[in-house]
């Protein structure tokens, strides 16, 4: 299986993250690849088995700025067999907590088989642990009952 975690981290909280879970499915014998958004050659999303994009809410609930040829590209391509998972960090002050994770989430739910999503208050912590394990056993169910 090529599963990837393709992210982007502007404070190092969403960074955390997506380290946290990379270490939760390296726990289950499960091989992930970290990725950075810059670092992702954008035409080979199809050829990933399964994809888990962590990205942090910009200004008033929107995709950051680096995120976006991502989301175009998810939108463009032939990923509908690419099981996927949306994480992100975010601040419950502003109006939209997490916007850019409700957005990825809802164009993946038309374009791909979208499994679960994660939203962390800020940064990860104790409280958070649990959800995390949710999150990959949840994301790890779906990928396997259509593997």
């Amino acid at each position: 299986m090529k599963l990837a975690i393709v992210y982007t981290s502007k404070t190092g909280h969403t960074e955390e993250l997506v380290q946290f879970i990379r270490d939760l499915f390296l726990e289950k014998k499960i091989e992930v690849r970290l990725i950075r958004v810059e670092q992702l050659p954008l035409q080979d999303l199809s050829a990933f088995d399964a994809i888990i994009i962590g990205t942090y809410t910009w200004g008033d609930g929107d995709i950051p700025e680096e995120m976006l040829a991502l989301y175009h590209a998810f939108e463009s391509q032939d990923v509908n067999h690419v099981v996927t998972g949306v994480i992100g960090t975010g601040d419950s002050f502003y109006p939209k907590f997490c916007g850019a994770v409700d957005a990825f989430r809802d164009m993946l739910y038309v374009h791909s088989r979208l499994a679960v999503t994660l939203k962390i208050e800020i940064s990860l912590q104790t409280k958070d642990l649990e959800r995390c394990r949710r999150f990959v056993d949840i994301f790890w169910g779906k990928f396997k009952k259509g593997a």
